[in-house]
């Protein structure tokens, strides 16, 4: 996991001629723009965007992960979570 890049240049590409926002930039940069869409409705709260899509599914049965949802950010996510939970 990391940090993905949040340059203003992005924002141009949800631009909206009917919204406040778009709430797609379109094919490229997707995972970017859909963070940069966030922080525009989400007011005084802190955003933590999982772009899971691509691993969200699993098409095949494999020895270590069954065929269908995958559940593959789920650990992470948790650890994530706990993390906060120990901080002074």
């Amino acid at each position: 996991m990391w940090q993905m890049p949040m340059d203003d240049e992005y924002r141009d590409l949800i631009k909206s001629t009917v919204a406040d926002v778009a709430n797609s930039g379109g094919r490229f940069a997707g995972m970017i723009t859909a963070a940069k869409f966030l922080p525009g409705i989400r007011g005084q709260y802190a955003v933590l965007h999982l772009d899971i899509a691509g691993t969200a599914w699993n098409d095949d049965e494999k020895p270590y992960l069954p065929k269908g949802p995958s559940g593959v950010a789920m650990r992470s996510l948790v650890e994530f979570g706990l993390g906060f939970g120990n901080s002074a």
